[in-house]
């Protein structure tokens, strides 16, 4: 498909950025800033970059304020990020086609389809099934009963919906991604025979979230798993039953949520973090990668480590650690000089009382 250009222009006046060279310069494209070409944009996010900006074989630059790139159409955006990742998105952006039903999806009773919908190869959609408008479901997907997704969804490859739950509008479920799975919750008897506990809840997916490949959302044992707006979630992350997760939070690779958690609004769990169950994270709490959290954390924590703790303190911990065989040597010449210093003492009191 031919990209199609847009004036400098128009991209500033999507992103409110000021241009510095030609607003009518042509732009068909964004790309890295060793890839692009003539006719594409590309962008810096440190003015420190300017001269590598300079060199680029681009014919625009995004970059943030204060950086002046000699020679180059530059757009300034005060958000330089999040401008690239707007101009990027738009330039990428293509009208939605509807391909149809695939010939071998298959289809239960009672569901409602649109004729705005792509239905790829061997499809399974069970009974009462509601799809939006401009739905696509990627080969493999599956959707079991009653099952409902929102306007403009995606589903990738194999992604599996159990049954009941429900997706709203603009959610992307990459390959993989296992959504209603039953949760873990067994009871042990005293011989430690392990007895399934009946997960019976759903999950409930709000708008414009989007979870990553192979990562798993659990249904409820009773009531439901609530993932709510805006949240992103990466590849290979564990959301256990009647977790809830608040707007805007952000969950890195092979984060896992023990059952019953709850998250505030804009919560960010670094890679591989973990949290007990039963738990409150407080709006915008932070947890470094590997960080292990085991009890309650108030609005605003910076946490990591394992038990987490303050994230400075953390800091400051890591570098005595590296050091604790050098820390423990000394301890151990110092137990010895004490232990000399006591004998001295010792000797001179008996020889004073002996006098």
């Amino acid at each position: 498909m031919k990209e199609t250009p847009f004036s400098l222009r128009q991209l500033a006046d999507l992103v409110g950025a000021d241009i510095q060279g030609d607003p009518n310069l042509m732009i068909s494209a964004l790309n890295g800033i060793d890839l692009a070409g003539p006719g594409e944009i590309t962008y810096i996010l440190d003015p420190k970059q300017c001269i590598q900006a300079q060199a680029s074989a681009a014919s625009a630059c995004i970059v943030p304020p204060g950086c002046i790139v000699s020679g180059k159409t530059c757009l300034v955006a005060e958000e330089t990020a999040v401008a690239v990742a707007k101009i990027h998105t738009f330039l990428l952006a293509r009208p939605f086609q509807a391909a149809g039903i695939h010939s071998s999806a298959v289809i239960g009773k009672n569901c409602h389809i649109p004729e705005q919908v792509s239905i790829g190869p061997q499809v399974s959609i069970g009974n009462n099934v509601h799809l939006g408008e401009r739905v696509q479901l990627k080969a493999g997907v599956v959707l079991e009963d009653g099952v409902s997704i929102g306007d403009d969804s995606v589903l990738h490859a194999h992604a599996v919906v159990g049954a009941l739950c429900s997706i709203g509008k603009r959610v992307i479920v990459h390959a993989g991604a296992v959504i209603g799975s039953d949760g873990f919750g067994f009871a042990t008897d005293s011989q430690g025979q392990h007895y399934k506990k009946p997960q019976v809840g759903t999950v409930r997916i709000d708008d414009d979230v989007e979870i990553g490949a192979n990562s798993c959302v659990d249904r409820a044992a009773f009531g439901v798993t609530w993932i709510k707006q805006g949240v992103k979630i990466d590849n290979l992350v564990m959301v256990g039953h009647n977790v809830v997760i608040g707007e805007g939070s952000i969950l890195v690779a092979q984060v896992g949520i023990a059952g019953s958690t709850t998250l505030g609004h804009h919560v960010v769990l670094g890679a591989k973090a973990g949290v007990a169950g039963h738990l409150h994270l407080g709006d915008g709490v932070m947890a470094a990668a590997t960080s292990g959290i085991h009890d309650n954390q108030p609005n605003g924590a910076i946490v990591g480590g394992t038990p987490a703790i303050p994230a400075k303190t953390w800091v400051k911990s890591a570098g005595v650690f590296s050091r604790l065989p050098e820390m423990f040597k000394e301890l151990r010449r110092l137990r010895k000089d004490v232990a000399a210093l006591q004998t001295a003492l010792q000797d001179q009191s008996t020889k004073q009382h002996r006098k």
